[in-house]
């Protein structure tokens, strides 16, 4: 079998994230396990740490490559990031499955396309209503 250097990279910043679940690791994990699933993605691993005094990191290793979110509850903030290899995995649809959980006033990022040569880089700023599924 033959595997494709074909990457896909959303990198996120969300702002104005409510800080109950932005502080609560194992509803993030659970919920981005269902966003990598949703996206095609298969789940191989995954860690997860909660600090104190607050925010937390879920880290899921994916067949694909990775899913990862660092959280700042005190500032309303998460770093979120998808990178995945081939095409039959869309990174952006973990992505948004996770920010209608999140519910994000603003986001930031760049999806960035790679493993061809140069790299295309996507620019986006947001301001986000989600409604399950899609954005009103």
């Amino acid at each position: 079998m033959e595997y494709s250097t074909y990457g896909r990279h959303v990198l996120l910043d969300a702002w104005g994230v409510d800080f109950t679940r932005l502080n609560d690791v194992d509803a993030l994990e659970e919920k981005m396990i269902e966003a990598a699933v949703l996206s095609g993605a298969t789940v191989m691993n995954k860690q997860s740490e909660a600090f104190v005094p607050q925010g937390g990191t879920v880290l899921l290793l994916l067949s694909e490559s990775h899913f990862s979110i660092h959280t700042y509850p005190e500032k309303n903030y998460a770093s979120i990031d998808c990178y995945t290899c081939g095409k039959s995995v869309d990174p952006q649809v973990a992505i948004d499955s996770l920010l209608d959980y999140l519910k994000p006033e603003k986001t930031y990022g760049q999806k960035v396309t790679r493993g061809e040569g140069v790299f295309e880089v996507e620019e986006f700023r947001e301001e986000y209503k989600f409604v399950i599924g899609n954005k009103l």
